[in-house]
């Protein structure tokens, strides 16, 4: 399950794999300025930090031109996480919009902790 940190607020989203990093947003309870959601306008535009995402439809160069794709720009609404993620909006921070979606992000989280856990402990082996 990819996450995404949204900086400067430290925010961890949690993503279902091949889930876009504005509909796992949004889904979690987070709104932020986008206009098409479709790759067409380039509203959503959002800078990566750290990890690495991938494009699962075409993105338009007139939308995300050459020199933007070099400095990790990102098209939040075609944009597919391939690791974690830290991102940072343009000009504006992410904002609340929804404490019930917030509150399910919250428990995918513990869910996510919890299998990663799990999977730690039944890799480990004891000797004697």
């Amino acid at each position: 399950m990819p996450t995404v940190t949204i900086q400067p607020t430290g925010e961890v989203i949690y993503l279902e794999p091949g889930e876009t990093v504005l509909s796992g947003l949004y889904k979690a309870g987070f709104a932020y300025t986008v206009g098409c959601r479709r790759g067409g306008c380039g509203i959503c535009k959002v800078d990566c930090r750290s990890g690495e995402f991938r494009y699962d439809h075409p993105v338009a160069d007139s939308v995300l031109t050459e020199d933007e794709r070099a400095d990790d720009t990102c098209l939040s609404c075609r944009a597919v996480p391939a690791t974690d993620l830290t991102i940072e909006l343009r000009g504006e921070n992410v904002r609340l919009v929804s404490t019930f979606l917030h509150q399910i992000n919250e428990k995918a989280r513990q869910r996510a902790e919890a299998h990663a856990a799990a999977t730690q402990t039944a890799g480990t082996t004891h000797k004697e």
